[in-house]
Order: structure tokens, then C-alpha cells, then sequence
């Protein structure tokens, strides 16, 4: 079962120009951006009228899955 979800094949296209990841191309890719939009989402509603600790949660939390995206990504990151 952990294979699947940890398998070989990459999750997403590169991007088409420009550099980093593209459209998923696996079920895995997709569940990563509904995890990192769904933690950001909760963030900003946890923290809601603090500003200071909400621009520092949602940048590291945006910052956090990049290493995945870069390692799923079909041939990697390279400026296109």
C-alpha cells in the first residue's frame, strides 16, 4: 500500500515555461495541492485578525511542501 503512494512515477508535469511544477498528472499530485490549499485555508481561518502571525504561518506553509512538488515533478525544475 505505501507504494502507491510513495512510487517512482513523478505526480507533475513540469511547467510549460518558466520554472517549477505544473498540472498533476497522478492522484497523489492532487491530493498534495488539496492538503497544502486545505492547510492554508485553516491557517488563515485560525489566525484571523492577527496579521503578523498570519503573513509568517501562510508563507511557511506555502514555502513547506516545495521539496515535494520538486521531487515529484517529471524531470525535475529547470527553467523552461
Amino acid at each position: 500500500m505505501l507504494h502507491l503512494l510513495t512510487g517512482d512515477r513523478p505526480w507533475f508535469r513540469p511547467r510549460s515555461r518558466g520554472y517549477g511544477t505544473g498540472l498533476p498528472i497522478a492522484w497523489q499530485g492532487w491530493l498534495v495541492i488539496a492538503l497544502h490549499i486545505a492547510l492554508i485555508t485553516g491557517i488563515a481561518a485560525l489566525l484571523q485578525g492577527r496579521p503578523l502571525p498570519l503573513t509568517l504561518a501562510v508563507i511557511a506553509a506555502g514555502l513547506a511542501p516545495l521539496p515535494i512538488y520538486r521531487a515529484r515533478t517529471e524531470g525535475g525544475w529547470k527553467w523552461r
